[in-house]
């Protein structure tokens, strides 16, 4: 695979530029090229410079109304119910989790349910953010069928990304996973690589377990992280997604052939309320210690926390730039 090194700084004006071609105001368009570019910084270039290709194509189909601003719909005290009205999902996504962080600032747990949305790209996002803001943050979002239900032949059920974020002074926890063993976004990242999975990721088009991204994207048929395990919790989140957002299911989602108007979940408690952050810093640094100091399967490797790579990727990323894929990167030029 042909590569390209592109600083943070180049790849947020370029992308800066584009969505302000794309009638994006100023603000609205230096927030979306912070996001892909801190996604790609990140290490997770599939939702992040990967992704811009799709983005567009969305606006251009209509799929993404880019005057939309997300609204709240109704609210019962620390509990809100808001309409993305087809907006960027992006915005939509930082908007919800900032009001759902104000709403955990003044009563301890906020909870915001977001309806007729669009993809949130990196779902850490929101996570970190909440983080950084001292909050722990669960949020998730349904998708388009992608998954078969667990001894199920069709896709019935969608990889739904989980988040859940934990502050912490020596690097934040944050687990960022989608329900499928490989998101969609890094089996095209690994495709663009001419790489296998390292496991089964999904079936090829004979109904075989492959380790094929390719052939995994052409069935369009994932394979559930857990097996059953992770089919049953795909079909709870989805749940409620929509429930409490009133929005639309994965069922809904799948009736139209692209991923638009989702619902997603953004929740965040804020830990100060229990006046007790040496204690809770001290807890945390135990689980930690007690995982690292295992004695690894092979000699020479170590075990992480979640989000602990991702804080060695962003270092580095940071001081010597980005391996973009080139293709990639001529796509979003000729954008």
């Amino acid at each position: 695979m042909s590569e390209i090194k592109v600083s943070s700084e180049e790849m947020k004006l370029v992308l800066s530029k584009l969505f302000l071609e794309y009638s994006f105001s100023k603000v609205q368009a230096e927030t979306l090229a912070k996001i892909h570019t801190e996604s790609s910084i990140d290490g997770i270039y599939s939702h992040g410079i990967n992704r811009v290709p799709v983005f567009i194509d969305y606006i251009n189909k209509g799929l993404i109304d880019i005057d939309a601003i997300a609204s709240k719909v109704t609210s019962m005290g620390s509990i809100e119910r808001w309409d993305g009205n087809l907006g960027s999902g992006i915005l939509n996504a930082l908007k919800c989790t900032d009001r759902a962080i104000d709403l955990a600032k003044a009563n301890g747990m906020g909870l915001v349910a977001l309806r007729n949305t669009n993809h949130w790209m990196r779902g850490g996002t929101y996570g970190w953010r909440a983080a950084e803001q001292g909050c722990i943050s669960i949020m998730f979002t349904n998708t388009i069928p992608n998954m078969p239900a667990w001894g199920g032949q069709e896709n019935r059920i969608g990889n739904n990304p989980l988040v859940i974020s934990i502050p912490r002074k020596e690097g934040h926890v944050v687990l960022d996973m989608a329900l499928s063993q490989f998101s969609f976004g890094k089996m095209q990242s690994l495709d663009l690589k001419n790489e296998e999975l390292p496991f089964n990721g999904g079936w090829d088009s004979n109904n075989q377990l492959s380790k094929n991204p390719k052939d995994i994207m052409n069935s369009g048929r994932a394979l559930p992280v857990g097996y059953w395990k992770g089919s049953a919790l795909s079909m709870i989140l989805d749940m409620l997604a929509t429930l409490l957002s009133a929005g639309n299911s994965t069922y809904k989602i799948g009736l139209k052939k692209n991923e638009a108007a989702l619902s997603q979940v953004f929740m965040c408690i804020d830990p100060s309320t229990f006046s007790d952050a040496e204690i809770q810093e001290n807890l945390l640094n135990e689980i930690i210690q007690f995982t690292h100091d295992g004695p690894p399967m092979k000699m020479g490797n170590k075990t992480f926390y979640p989000g602990e790579r991702t804080l060695s990727t962003r270092l580095k990323n940071q001081k010597e730039g980005m391996m973009v894929n080139s293709k990639i990167w001529e796509q979003v030029l000729q954008l």
